[in-house]
């Protein structure tokens, strides 16, 4: 029988309050398969924890209570799930410091970012808890035809057991977008956090417990790919919420069987610079949203087309802001690149710019390693690349972008759109009609004007099409996601 974490040992390079072991049914269960993944700080290269691997019977295990507590949160009014979301809020702001050292550790997240990160946890939070107050269902117009002198009115109900899959680059946050609303509109949880960070998810688990959530309704659960196709496959579970690569994405979704999915996965994300703007301040605003966390976000800028009459002075604008990214140590507040997540990635986005500047393309900045001890790869941009290139076509999830010249603003707009991905685009403009253009025609979730498509607060509908996903993320569409409306009519 596995044994109960009482009194964890935690490393001590570790700078926030976690348990090694898995949240199961209430219990942190320090015992597994027999096997372990091992949690490594991304740039120092040391060991954090140690994490056992769930065996499917303890998965078992945690559908059930997940599946069992709906009775419990049943009972919890709105006003009781926002107060206990409002304290998770306190208690996340209480530990931020600590909260953000550890996701420098386990993400190799630049330090600025991280602590942008834990504000935005915080936001997500008490957006769900006021979420939880004001949502609800609508009145139904019935006052004609056969429905003369009836009324009709919907309410809304939570789906059931919500199955969250997150990955490695925002190990909180990303956590909290799919748990917030689900324990604001009454949905359990059974949480699979990513393999290279999920310390986070770990720390957020006895913060939950702490402010007396049911027990059961919100798991954590470490374990290999059998066993988290138990979990995606279970008839119990009502919704499968998943974040992360394109591929394991539409996978999942293919073994799920009927329940609901919502897939937030990869793009390529497009920047336009049109004429009569200021292009020394968007130079600066682009390298960073290239490059920043090593361009490990699935909305980081990736291809980067300017109209003819702008191209040459940016490029040159922006080659020179890129020499003057700073790329080292996560911990060093004046890093925007720090170390890709692993080696498997640091080699990949190597081998891709090797294989675009051997088949034409040209380095106006980086294209090389910095540290490749410590998995560092420059900040890069190139130029007169080919749309079937890996650098242009596929998810780099690393800090290599594009640039290309485009006869005009139709022209830009037919190249964002040459793309299986289509999550969301920045726009550099002071054209009113350019703009509506834009979001008429460019076949993308969201589109940022004079900003890059990186841009995302956490309240705000955010999701893509094509290979970029299906449904949308951001508190509220979160909650219309996981609950399902009833109608009474009388």
């Amino acid at each position: 029988m596995p044994r109960t974490a009482t009194a964890p040992t935690k490393p001590s390079n570790t700078t926030a309050l976690f348990t090694p072991a898995n949240l199961i049914n209430g219990v942190w269960v320090d015992e597994g398969d027999g096997t372990f993944n091992a949690v490594i700080d991304k740039y120092h290269g040391t060991e954090l924890a140690r994490i056992p691997h769930a065996t499917e019977a303890q998965m078992e295990e945690a559908i059930a209570a997940a599946y069992a507590s709906r009775d419990a949160l049943k009972k919890l009014s709105a006003g009781d799930r926002s107060a206990k979301l409002e304290a998770l809020a306190s208690l996340i702001a209480k530990h931020e410091d600590e909260l953000a050292r550890l996701i420098v550790q386990e993400g190799g997240k630049p330090i600025g970012y991280a602590k942008t990160e834990i504000a935005r946890c915080i936001t997500t939070v008490c957006t769900a808890a006021a979420e939880a107050l004001r949502f609800g269902g609508e009145v139904v117009p019935m006052d004609f035809g056969a429905g003369v002198g009836r009324t009709a009115i919907t309410k809304r109900f939570p789906i059931g057991v919500i199955a969250a899959i997150t990955p490695f680059n925002f190990p909180l946050n990303l956590v909290l977008h799919k748990v917030a609303p689900a324990m604001a509109v009454g949905c359990p949880v059974v949480l699979k956090p990513a393999p290279q960070a999920p310390l986070s998810a770990l720390v957020l688990g006895q913060l939950i417990e702490e402010i007396g959530w049911p027990k059961g309704a919100f798991n954590v659960i470490m374990c290999g790919v059998p066993v988290a196709e138990k979990l995606v496959k279970d008839e119990r579970v009502a919704m499968l919420s998943f974040t992360g690569s394109d591929k394991v994405g539409w996978h999942l979704k293919n073994i799920c069987g009927k329940k609901k999915v919502a897939l937030e996965l990869g793009g390529n994300a497009s920047v336009i610079v049109d004429e009569g703007i200021d292009l020394a301040a968007i130079a600066k605003t682009v390298a960073a949203g290239a490059n920043l966390y090593a361009g490990q976000t699935c909305i980081s800028t990736q291809r980067i087309y300017a109209v003819k009459g702008v191209f040459a002075q940016f490029r040159d604008l922006l080659a020179k802001e890129y020499s003057a990214l700073k790329a080292g140590d996560p911990s060093d507040a004046s890093v925007t690149v720090g170390p890709i997540i692993d080696k498997v990635h640091f080699e990949r986005i190597s081998t891709w710019v090797d294989e675009a500047v051997k088949g034409g393309a040209h380095v106006l900045a980086g294209g090389e390693p910095v540290d490749a001890a410590r998995n560092i790869y420059a900040a890069t941009l190139l130029t007169g690349t080919k749309p079937d290139m890996k650098v242009t076509c596929a998810e780099v999830f690393g800090p290599v972008a594009i640039l290309e010249e485009v006869t005009d603003f139709g022209g830009a707009i037919d190249r964002v759109n040459d793309s299986s991905y289509g999550l969301q685009a920045g726009v550099f403009t002071d054209s009113v009609a350019n703009m509506k253009r834009a979001h008429d025609e460019l076949e993308v979730g969201g589109i940022i004007i004079n900003n890059v498509p990186g841009f995302r607060i956490d309240p705000m509908p955010y999701g893509g099409i094509k290979d970029s996903g299906l449904g949308r993320e951001g508190v509220k569409y979160a909650m219309e996601e996981m609950s399902e409306p009833r109608l009474l009519v009388f």
